[in-house]
C-alpha cells in the first residue's frame, strides 16, 4: 500500500539526508531481546525500550536493515538475493522484524510471507484469497495452515472448542482415534513445536471469528509451558505484533505438572531435568505475565520442586488410548484446565 512505501521511503531519505550532511545515520528500532524491556499490559505487550544502529560496530546490522528496506520493492525472496550479505535466513528473519518493528508495520504487509509448517484439522471450511475452497474434515490426514492467513474468508464451523497439540505425533495420533468427533465437534491445530507465524495468526482469526474456548495440550515440561505462553502471551521477538498474534483467553488444559501426581504416574516414566531445563523454567518464572496468573504460577513451582518432566506419551502408561477415551473427555467435561 502507499502507506507501506511512505514509510519505507521515510527511512531511506533520512538516511540519505544525514549522509548529505555527513552526519552518521541512525535507525531507532525497539528492543525485542529481553522480558524487562516489555511493559505488560491486560492482553498486549508493548515495547518502551529501543536500541539505536550508528556506530561502526553496528554498520553491519545497519547495512542490512537498509539493504533489506530497499529489497522490499522488488521480491520476497529476500535471502537469496545476497546470500554472502546477509549469511543466514535467520539474520533476514531478525532484521524483518526489527524493520516490521521500527515501521509499526506487520511483515505481512511487507509482503513477506513464509511457507506453514503447521496443520490444522477438524469442523472447518473457509476460502482461501485465490477462491480454493478448503475442508478440514477430520481424516488420517491434515490441511497446511495457509500461508496466507490474511487472506482467507468465509469461515464455517459448527466446533465447541480448539485444541492446540503442541506435537505433531500427538496431532496425528487423535486423528487416527477421530477425536475431532467422538466427543463433540471441534478443530484441532498443531505448530509442530514452537509455532510459526502464519499459525498464530490462524489461531488469532479462528477466536474472532468463532469466540469458543481454545484450549492448549503440551508436555509437562519448560519447553510445551514455553510453547503455550507464545500462543496465549505471545513471544519476546514478535511482542510489537502480540495484540494481533496471542490469544489472551486460551486455556491450559494439559498435561499440567499436577496431573502426573493425580493420576499416579510411575515416577520411572518422568524424565529427570536438564540443566537447559532449569534455566529455561527459571526464565518463565520471572516473566512479568506468571506473577499476575497464581494457579500458572503455582505449576511451575510444582514442576520446579520435582525437576521431573513429562511428554504427553506418559499417559500411555496407563493404557495406550487414555489420551482420547479419558484424559481429554474429562479434562472438558469435569475442568481441571488453567
Amino acid at each position: 500500500s502507499s502507506e507501506v512505501l511512505e514509510a519505507i521511503e521515510n527511512v531511506i531519505l533520512n538516511v540519505l539526508t544525514s549522509l548529505g550532511k555527513q552526519k552518521a545515520p541512525v535507525l531507532t528500532v525497539a528492543n525485542r531481546s529481553d522480558w524487562r524491556n516489555i511493559e505488560f499490559k491486560l492482553v498486549s505487550l508493548s515495547l518502551p525500550s529501543v536500541k539505536c544502529f550508528s556506530s561502526l560496530s553496528q554498520a553491519y546490522s545497519f547495512f542490512c536493515i537498509v539493504s533489506t528496506n530497499t529489497l522490499f520493492y522488488l521480491h520476497r525472496d529476500i535471502y537469496y538475493t545476497d546470500t554472502l550479505l546477509f549469511g543466514s535466513q535467520s539474520i533476514v528473519d531478525n532484521i524483518i522484524n526489527d524493520i516490521s518493528c521500527m515501521l509499526k508495520i506487520p511483515r505481512r504487509s511487507l509482503h513477506i510471507l513464509s511457507t506453514s509448517k503447521g496443520s490444522v484439522a477438524g469442523n472447518l471450511s473457509y476460502t482461501e484469497e485465490d477462491g480454493t475452497k478448503v475442508n478440514c474434515t477430520c481424516s488420517a490426514t491434515a490441511v497446511s495452515v495457509p500461508s496466507n492467513v490474511e487472506g482467507i474468508k468465509n469461515l464455517i464451523s459448527h466446533a465447541k472448542f480448539i485444541l492446540i497439540v503442541e506435537k505433531d505425533a500427538t496431532f496425528q495420533r487423535l486423528l487416527d482415534d477421530d477425536f475431532c468427533n467422538k466427543l463433540t465437534p471441534c478443530i484441532m491445530i498443531t505448530g509442530r513445536g514452537v509455532p510459526d507465524l502464519n499459525t498464530r495468526l490462524l489461531v488469532r482469526k479462528l477466536w474472532d471469528t468463532f469466540q469458543i474456548p481454545i484450549f492448549t495440550l503440551m508436555d509437562a515440561d519448560p519447553h510445551g509451558i514455553e510453547i503455550m505462553c507464545v500462543y496465549k502471551y505471545g513471544s519476546v521477538s514478535m511482542s510489537f505484533e502480540a495484540h494481533h498474534l496471542t490469544v489472551p483467553s486460551i486455556k491450559w488444559l494439559g498435561l499440567l505438572p499436577s496431573d502426573l501426581k493425580r493420576l499416579n504416574i510411575c515416577k520411572d516414566a518422568l524424565i529427570p531435568f536438564t540443566k537447559q531445563d532449569q534455566k529455561k523454567l527459571a526464565s518463565i518464572q520471572k516473566r512479568p505475565y506468571v506473577a499476575r496468573q497464581p494457579v500458572l504460577k503455582r505449576e511451575l513451582e510444582i514442576m520446579a520442586a520435582s525437576k521431573m518432566k513429562a511428554e504427553i506419551q506418559v499417559l500411555t502408561s496407563l493404557s495406550s488410548d487414555y489420551l482420547s477415551r479419558v484424559y481429554l473427555p474429562n479434562k472438558l467435561q469435569f475442568g481441571g484446565w488453567i
